[in-house]
């Protein structure tokens, strides 16, 4: 008699963690960090409330851009916007042309 063994369907998922998935969650950290290194260098530099203050407006403008990211997908896609119109050249077409053979850019076996 065959083993047989359960198989695990949730691997081809992307991972999620507090609704960021996939690549995503990699950029909220790297908001993180940059932030968090942003508002310690404002802070030495300045004052403690100002460097705080860079740290959290950088966290958040970094969670709402890569939230606003994350809605395109994960995979960047070209979305062009508008109507778009191909026109057809019928007389290129060899069907309904009067010398089909000489209009071809390449000879086909006969």
């Amino acid at each position: 008699m065959a083993k047989q063994f359960n198989i695990y369907k949730g691997l081809q998922k992307p991972l999620i963690y507090r609704g960021f998935q996939g690549k995503f969650i990699g950029w909220g950290v790297g908001a993180l960090v940059i932030s968090l290194v942003a508002g310690g260098v404002i802070g030495s530099l300045t004052s403690m409330a100002y460097g705080g203050f860079i740290c959290v407006a950088g966290f958040v403008g970094g969670l709402i851009f890569t939230a606003q990211q994350q809605k395109k997908g994960l995979h960047f896609k070209t979305r062009h916007r508008g109507v778009f119109r191909f026109r057809t050249d019928f007389r290129k077409l060899t069907r309904w042309h009067k010398n089909a053979k000489q209009s071809l850019p390449y000879r086909t076996s006969e």
